[in-house]
């Protein structure tokens, strides 16, 4: 057991489940498919999946898989993202805290809040087969999307980077084979306007292009107070995308680029405190603030792309190439105590980019089939931000006015990876898979911590600061490598039935804490000094492991108008990796001056539940040609401890920590009621999703989340010629208020003197109209 922290991110013991298509998908079948959870088809309502790298029915699939076509996505007015956790088990997607489009994601606990340079996430994203890398600009607006997929559970045999966790999936639409013009255009609360033009066109037979362009823009929920002009949880993006698809039969070839801007204005907390030095009041309105922090401008770039190539070598084997580059550049300023003065300001610094190379042969016999691979990622991720602690070093026993300490982290990440999963049918009734995975993961970090006094430091320039010390100087790295295996038995006693039991084991990486003190760090090894050996070890982290059980059952009955999925697992989590801050008092004076990171792995876990979906289709033609009626819901259930977790103090805890961004119970209902009406067909849906009681950070604490419900609706008529549809949506009909994150320095750390808690809060009540014309 190594050091720990009582601010925290992310842990869990990633499991797999059983889970079943949320709702029917457009039909795929050409070569750029194929990772786990395409989906395929759904003719005669038997949904079809090419999770194993073919066409299966779902109920055939021993993997933990969830899909929802971006027909339904459409249907319901998802706008972006985050707005998929709403309907899966055991997931949670929000907006990281005090930026706008950086993503925290959690499958079943196991995920990464803490969206700095050098830690790895615990729940990978992808876009078209392409890895991202980092969180920044990762929460994605959802349009000309075929489906997201969303995978629960340690990944890496069939495809891609090694995710302790889990997986989702972005995939765009394949390019049509018809010219067509798409305009999709959205009003309503808060001024929201959004347009989407979409363009495609064949070249030949065998070449086609499109491109697509949004603007989505949408008024603050709230007013910046102390900066007149500036809203609070606006919107303001620019976004593109293109496509080139060759496909002559054997060869398929797909090119695409995305490109996004977002120029909305900062995303500041809402204070839960009287100013405790000031006086300031607790504002009315969640949505407001009084921040003041300008010295930098809100402002995310991001654009990349990838180059799928597929080739038929014969009736058996396929040869597939995934290339990838992204990069971003952001900055914010994160105003911690959302007060006029900067009595706990952080402006920050984001820049990413990657390269990625897989390569993939996949086999299809009569008997056996599966995926041979490798995968290369190469990327760089530099986090800088200053900590503006100005009237703390105004105070006469500290005395340093406009005290700041500037904290810069520079990663680089390297690796390479083998991985293969194949099925083995063993009779027509009984199959076993066997995978697995070998990573090598090489961390490089320069860690460079420097006091100022005076002001801001020359990262947000013009600088009048004064740098008196520099408190961390490292360069260090390490090289982690894992082999991880899956197993799985699947028997199917009628061909509507199929048990299967699944065993995986699940790796994330170590590093070095980027804002970690090296002059903080102990006599370690017991030489009597604080050596460079103390500081590698102070700052650094050992890679977590998950060893993952599931049982599982899927059924297709009712000539397939119903379809249920249900899984039992249970994770074993060791080495659970603990990133978070603590104040730091420089000069033993009782008051935090400054901040340190430790990250720790702090113990081991256990991470139980059970996961229940369905879908049914209860009638169709019941009144009239057209008409249908389906439900669908998911329930999942969670039992998350800690068996040990050792604290800075080397004391067991684990009595007094949980799981962070982890309900212990989940559940969504749906229902889609679509009846025939002129010459076209009116959906009217329903939905209610409920979340339990969860904590932000593992040490409970004011900003923790009791269990709450959404209630969501939608009307939509589309005309039968499939050109055109108009629908109206509402959004969180009850108007709640609740707690999505959060900064805590006063519950185990005080930072600044005004007490500062904030919190970030999820949309309010909204209702928008849209409408689509296809030319």
């Amino acid at each position: 057991m190594r050091k720990t922290t009582l601010l925290a991110a992310g842990l869990y013991a990633g499991v797999a489940t059983a889970a079943l298509v949320a709702a029917p998908a457009h039909a795929q079948e050409s070569a750029d498919e194929g990772t786990a959870a395409d989906t395929a088809s759904a003719d005669d309502n038997v949904i079809v999946v090419t999770a194993r790298r073919r066409e299966e029915r779902i109920t055939d699939v021993p993997l933990a898989v969830t899909a929802i076509s971006g027909g339904e996505l459409a249907l319901k007015g998802t706008q972006d993202l985050t707005q998929i956790a709403q309907e899966v088990p055991n997931l949670t997607l929000e907006v990281s805290r005090g930026t706008n489009t950086t993503l925290t994601a959690f499958i079943r606990g196991v995920g990464q809040q803490d969206p700095v340079a050098g830690f790895e996430a615990g729940v990978g994203l992808y876009v078209d087969d392409v890895y991202l890398n980092r969180p920044q600009a990762a929460v994605l607006d959802v349009y000309d999307v075929e489906r997201i997929e969303v995978l629960r559970g340690p990944q890496g045999t069939l495809y891609g980077r090694n995710t302790i966790g889990g997986a989702i999936k972005y995939v765009t639409a394949r390019l049509p084979d018809e010219t067509q013009v798409k305009v999709r255009a959205t009003y309503g609360s808060y001024d929201q306007a959004d347009v989407i033009l979409s363009a495609s066109t064949p070249i030949s037979d065998t070449l086609k292009i499109g491109a697509s362009g949004a603007r989505l823009s949408r008024g603050g929920f709230g007013d910046n107070l102390t900066q007149p002009g500036v809203e609070n949880y606006n919107k303001d993006v620019w976004a593109a995308r293109g496509t080139i698809e060759y496909d002559d039969g054997p060869l398929f070839i797909r090119l695409s680029g995305d490109y996004v801007k977002d120029n909305s204005d900062p995303r500041q907390g809402h204070r839960l405190l009287v100013g405790q030095f000031s006086g300031a009041p607790v504002l009315d309105s969640v949505y407001d603030t009084r921040a003041g922090l300008n010295v930098v401008e809100q402002e995310v770039e991001a654009y990349g792309g990838g180059l799928t190539i597929a080739y038929e070598a014969s009736d058996t084997i396929t040869l597939k190439s995934i290339t990838g580059y992204r990069k971003d550049h952001s900055t914010t300023p994160i105003d911690f105590d959302s007060l006029p003065a900067a009595d706990l300001d952080v402006p920050a610094i984001y820049r990413n980019k990657q390269f990625s190379q897989e390569l993939q042969l996949l086999y299809e016999g009569d008997r056996i089939s599966g995926v041979l691979g490798a995968y290369y990622l190469d990327a760089n991720s530099f986090t800088a931000f200053d900590v503006a602690l100005f009237t703390t070093g105004a105070l006469p026993a500290v005395g340093l006015p406009g005290l700041n300490a500037q904290t810069l982290g520079d990663v680089d990440t390297e690796t390479y990876s083998v991985f293969g999963d194949f099925t083995f049918d063993i009779t027509d009734q009984l199959s076993l898979s066997l995978g697995g995975r070998y990573t090598w993961d090489k961390r490089s970090s320069r860690i460079l911590r420097t006091t100022f006094v005076g002001g801001f430091s020359d990262l947000f320039p013009p600088s009048t600061a004064t740098a008196i010390a520099v408190t961390s100087d490292f360069t260090g790295s390490d090289t982690f490598k894992q082999f991880t295996p899956r197993a799985s038995l699947a028997f199917k006693p009628s061909n509507d039935h199929t048990l299967y039991f699944t065993y995986s084991k699940g790796f994330k990486g170590g590093g070095f804490d980027p804002r970690g003190q090296s002059s903080a760090a102990p006599d370690l090894d017991g030489d009597g000094d604080r050596d460079y050996d103390d500081q590698f070890e102070f700052l650094r982290f050992s890679p977590e492991k998950v060893d993952s059980y599931e049982f599982g059952w899927k059924a297709s009955l009712l000539d397939n108008r119903l379809f249920l999925g249900l899984a039992i697992f249970k994770g074993d989590y060791t080495d659970v990796q603990i990133p978070g801050s603590v104040g730091f008092d420089s000069n033993g004076d009782g008051v935090s001056d400054s901040f340190i990171g430790i990250t720790s792995n702090a113990g081991d876990a256990d991470v139980n539940g059970i996961e229940f979906e369905g879908k049914a289709i209860v009638g169709r033609d019941f009144a009239g040609a057209g008409s249908r009626l389906s439900f669908n819901w998911a329930i999942g259930y969670l039992d998350a401890e800690f068996n040990t977790f050792i604290d800075s103090f080397g004391n067991d805890v684990a009595d007094e920590r949980v799981f962070q961004n982890t309900p212990d119970f989940t559940a969504s209902a749906s229902f889609d009621l679509g009846l025939p009406v002129a010459t076209g067909i009116v959906d009217f849906i329903g939905s209610v999703s409920m979340r339990g009681d969860s904590s932000q950070f593992e040490l409970r604490g004011p900003l923790d989340q009791d269990a709450f419900t959404l209630v969501d609706a939608s009307i939509v008529y589309t005309d039968d010629s499939d050109r055109w549809s108009i629908g109206v949506h509402g959004k969180n009909l009850f108007d709640k208020r609740y707690i999505v994150a959060g900064y805590d320095f006063v519950t185990a750390t005080r930072l600044g003197l005004e007490g500062n808690l904030t919190g970030f809060y999820g949309d309010p009540r909204r209702f928008y109209v849209t409408a689509e014309y296809r030319f």
